[in-house]
């Protein structure tokens, strides 16, 4: 995309590399301007959340630390932010937790199928144990996980027809993120899983490249996919988080106190997301029945039978079965 380019020949003006970015900002007192990206839209909760923090660390530090946001895809795909973040060409990125499930095996308990009751469930856990361990293990990558945003229930809408059982989906193309989970998922519902970036979602719909895509609703609505997919079907398979990262480099080129506020405003900004979230859901779900689209119930035990496969091999790795009862307990 134009801006990334921009984004990335401004490094190589300034004589950077990525591996040198983060030492670039100076030292003592000066001022930093961290770049944080989203592949949502401006107004989405979690780009508004993440604007909250910025406007909250340069309150805090009287401008020394400020924070500028790339959303919409600006800068790219998020598995290529998570690269760029990784090796300090950006700081902050919000990533969905199913595009980490490949790379980060701990996200994996939170993007199975049926593993979530509710929102209130994925609440209680991402506020606790389970949540603190996910965002420890992100160091083994050199990235630091600062918080967790929920995300609402992911339903599956497509162009052709209600789908209300897995016999409804046979046959048909529905787009997954780049996780082995979804994939899997998809191929035990009777569905064709394709894997492609979200922002290539609406224009493959539109072309019939895929038949159908599964997400939540609030990003349906801002994505305008609806305006090709005109089947929203409430299967709530998932309730996979989404992560908020900043590169190690970029966190440990911070004074301790700085890395402390930063991390202390991250944390915060989760409720200010969540009021966003609730709000904006309720709202596009009205604007969604107003445009027409169709929406239905399904058959949840028909669909926890057919995922039940998918869970039966996780449960046999020790350390993500040990999670997953954790996950349960707090059911």
């Amino acid at each position: 995309m134009t801006t990334r380019r921009k984004f990335l020949l401004g490094l190589g003006a300034a004589g950077l590399s990525a591996s040198a970015v983060s030492t670039s900002w100076g030292s003592g007192g000066d001022g930093r301007v961290l770049t944080a990206t989203d592949v949502h839209v401006k107004d989405y909760p979690t780009v508004t959340a993440v604007d909250w923090i910025g406007r909250q660390l340069e309150e805090a530090t009287g401008g020394r630390l400020r924070l500028r946001m790339y959303h919409s895809g600006q800068l790219g795909r998020e598995s290529e932010a998570i690269n760029m973040a990784r090796f300090g060409a950006i700081d902050i990125t919000r990533v969905y937790s199913g595009a980490l499930n490949n790379a980060f095996p701990l996200t994996q308990v939170l993007s199975l199928p049926y593993v979530f009751d509710s929102v209130a469930h994925l609440r209680r856990v991402l506020d606790g144990a389970v949540g603190a361990q996910v965002l420890r293990g992100f160091a083994a990558r050199e990235l630091v996980g600062l918080a967790m945003y929920d995300c609402g229930a992911r339903c599956f809408y497509n162009v052709r027809q209600p789908i209300r059982t897995p016999a409804d989906m046979r046959g048909l193309k529905f787009r997954v993120p780049s996780s082995d989970i979804f994939m899997r998922m998809i191929r035990l519902l009777g569905g064709n899983p394709t894997p492609l970036a979200y922002g290539e979602v609406f224009s493959a719909l539109q072309t019939h490249l895929i038949d159908g895509a599964e997400n939540n609703l609030r990003s349906f609505h801002s994505s305008r996919q609806f305006e090709a997919a005109r089947h929203w079907s409430q299967s709530e398979h998932s309730y996979a988080p989404d992560v908020l990262l900043m590169s190690k480099r970029s966190h440990d080129a911070l004074a301790p106190r700085d890395r402390g506020l930063l991390l202390e405003i991250a944390r915060a900004s989760v409720a200010v997301m969540r009021r966003l979230w609730d709000e904006s859901e309720a709202v596009a779900r009205r604007s969604l029945v107003e445009a027409g689209v169709r929406m239905n119930d399904c058959d949840l035990p028909a669909f926890r039978k057919a995922v039940a496969p998918l869970l039966d091999d996780y449960h046999r790795v020790p350390a993500l079965e040990a999670l997953y009862r954790d996950v349960r307990s707090l059911a």
